[in-house]
């Protein structure tokens, strides 16, 4: 991130961070995202836009922001997507405009994306406030076994589903932690540990700059008459 573009963000008591949770199918990140949203109840998942019609009972803003391709693309060029891909034929995105409204006011927004999503928003403009764990399954054989024991998928789509874990697996030295879910509860605890030091993070605190000053003109009353 450029100078320019950390001054835009308002100072404030601490800033939001852009949470990125990864893994392949069966790992356990949806049942870690519900228990770390359980645990702080402001965190709010980053709300995607895409270009393929709503379905029954989808609201829009709500479940996406529904666009229209031209609509979209134009977000793209202007550089107001956080991250994008194609998939069958329908566009989908993480529009920037309300991250960067939730990370000025200190909120964290939390995505659920692979590592291609990852790797662009570590590179946009607000990708100094970005956090990405990566969740690795205990073994091969266990994340076989989890999507198995679902019974939704037969060993045709068990397979393909099976090489585009390995696929995602093959990307974990991109992301800033990597976790093993070989235990729910310890692997729980050290997302939470990892989040708790990341807001902490000097970058995250735009108010230590004032503070510092205050302790400078301090010491110059004190010692430097």
């Amino acid at each position: 991130m450029s100078q320019t573009d950390a001054k835009t963000l308002n100072p404030g008591p601490r800033r939001g961070l852009l949470i990125i949770l990864s893994s392949p199918s069966g790992a356990g990140k949806s049942t870690l995202a519900r228990r770390l949203m359980a645990w702080d109840e402001s965190l709010r998942f980053s709300v995607s836009a895409t270009t393929r019609p709503p379905r029954s009972g989808e609201v829009d803003g709500e479940h996406y922001h529904f666009l229209d391709r031209a609509g979209f693309e134009k977000m793209v060029e202007e550089g107001a997507m956080l991250e994008h891909a194609e998939v069958f034929g329908n566009l989908y995105g993480s529009p920037m405009p309300p991250v960067r409204a939730a990370i000025e006011a200190g909120r964290d927004v939390l995505f659920d994306i692979d590592w291609q999503g990852a790797q662009q928003i570590r590179n946009s403009a607000l990708g100094a406030y970005a956090l990405s764990i990566f969740i690795l399954p205990p073994s091969i054989a266990a994340l076989h076994a989890r999507l198995e024991g679902r019974a939704q998928d037969d060993a045709e789509t068990i397979a393909r589903r099976m090489a585009k874990s390995w696929d995602e697996i093959s990307h974990w030295d991109g992301y800033d932690y990597v976790l093993v879910n070989d235990d729910l509860d310890a692997c729980f605890t050290q997302l939470t540990t990892i989040l708790t030091a990341e807001r902490m993070r000097r970058i995250q605190q735009p108010s230590l700059a004032g503070f510092l000053r205050g302790l400078q003109h301090e010491y110059e009353a004190m010692f430097k008459k």
